[in-house]
């Protein structure tokens, strides 16, 4: 890869793993319009590893206090509960990962369907926002492990794993604030776990460290730590149909570029 290539490629990871606008749909267009080569899998851990760094220094705080609710006293309880949520909530993305990966890999990685999902979700997402008639703050521990089960169909590209979960979170009745928090908090186990499926299949014989690595890794996790800041500051003014619509010009956008 070149310096331009590498820079791009960070910093789409960087902002678009944590909106609800599908990371595989942006990274799509560049290889098109561009005709560049496959980053390879040690630019992937590289990039993952620097949104999964923004993502744990920004909610710092919150995952301390988790650690506290392991004292299991009556004032940490609500902390055990949304820790039991978490945990809940990454089983089921995990346990479908495995077990279908080689098959979503093979068959669902094509442009036609990057496109497709990035409307049809985008719709989803809309119809979830404005069909919301509560507005809970704490996610319950039964509704941890729904959105974990919609966290699921992140597997597939286009899909967006932020879009998929806040969409959950407000079907079930939550803020788009709270709806997002918990799905930025869902993403640490599951980048995490992404990362280390990658490592296993680099083959370290022929491994070679750039300074290409770590440059994508420091631009991917300011821009994630930026995008994460503005997007949670901002929820609460613009809602959540900008990147409704976002997603369907995206989508034509990816239409033309295929044809």
């Amino acid at each position: 890869m070149d310096w331009l290539q590498t820079i791009l490629l960070a910093l789409i990871q960087g902002v678009t793993e944590f909106l609800p606008v599908s990371s595989s749909a942006h990274l799509i267009l560049p290889s098109q319009l561009f005709g560049w080569v496959d980053q390879g899998l040690l630019f992937d851990v590289s990039v993952h590893l620097g949104t999964l760094l923004a993502v744990i220094l920004y909610f710092r705080k919150d995952l301390l206090l988790f650690l506290s609710g392991l004292s299991f006293s009556e004032e940490t309880k609500h902390y055990r509960f949304e820790m039991a949520a978490l945990i809940l909530g990454t089983i089921p993305a995990v346990v479908f990962g495995l077990a279908a990966a080689g098959m979503i890999e093979t068959y669902l990685r094509s442009g036609w369907v990057i496109a497709f999902t990035t409307v049809f979700f985008g719709a989803l997402l809309w119809v979830a926002d404005k069909a919301a008639i509560s507005n809970h703050q704490q996610v319950s521990i039964m509704h941890g492990l729904y959105i974990g089960l919609a966290q699921m169909l992140a597997l597939v590209p286009g899909v967006s794993r932020s879009g998929v979960t806040i969409t959950a979170g407000r079907m079930l009745g939550y803020t788009p604030e709270a709806s997002a928090r918990f799905s930025f908090l869902l993403s640490i186990p599951v980048i995490g776990g992404a990362m280390l499926l990658m490592l296993l299949k680099i083959d370290w014989q022929t491994f070679e460290f750039s300074n290409q690595l770590w440059v994508g890794m420091l631009v991917a996790a300011v821009f994630a730590y930026l995008t994460i800041h503005w997007f949670l500051q901002l929820l609460d003014r613009i809602g959540l149909m900008p990147f409704v619509i976002y997603r369907f010009i995206l989508g034509a956008i990816l239409v033309w570029v295929l044809i």
